[in-house]
């Protein structure tokens, strides 16, 4: 089943059981599903790759929407971008820990033969391909930059 249609079924469960919050969420994800869809040369559907760096982003977004109001002390608007964060987290793959992010990035380390700090493009290259969607690209950027200063 692809995630439009687990979003949509999901959207019919948030309906039938009154959930309106749960429900402005899911529908706010669906809108960016549609409209990276109908985005020039998009083809047929997203591949699934393509939907998790769609919900990745979305989810980043709602972070520094919650941050930024938090800061603000615009709490109700915070915890609504939190509770929209965790709708979205639901159909993420589960986030790599900082001890699995720094054991991949050392076998990518020695894969591609980085030596120090000079390195970091190559490293990174790697280490966002294969991470993608299961950890945080400031998270990766730090540990390489800590593995490499080292």
């Amino acid at each position: 089943m692809s995630l439009k249609q687990q979003i949509d079924g999901d959207i019919k469960q948030a309906m039938l059981q009154k959930k309106k919050e749960e429900l402005t969420a899911l529908r706010a994800i669906k809108s960016a599903i549609l409209l990276a869809e109908t985005e020039k040369g998009a083809g047929e559907g997203l591949e699934s790759e393509a939907e998790m760096k769609l919900l990745a982003k979305q989810a980043k977004q709602r972070k520094d929407s919650a941050d930024i109001y938090a800061k603000e002390g615009r709490d109700d608007l915070a915890s609504k971008e939190l509770f929209e964060l965790e709708i979205i987290n639901r159909y993420l793959p589960k986030q790599l820990s900082e001890t699995e992010i720094e054991e991949i990035v050392k076998g990518i380390i020695s894969k591609v033969g980085a030596s120090g700090p000079q390195d970091m493009g190559k490293v990174m290259g790697s280490a966002s391909k294969e991470m993608s969607g299961k950890a945080d690209g400031k998270k990766i950027s730090e540990i390489v930059k800590k593995l490499l200063s080292n």
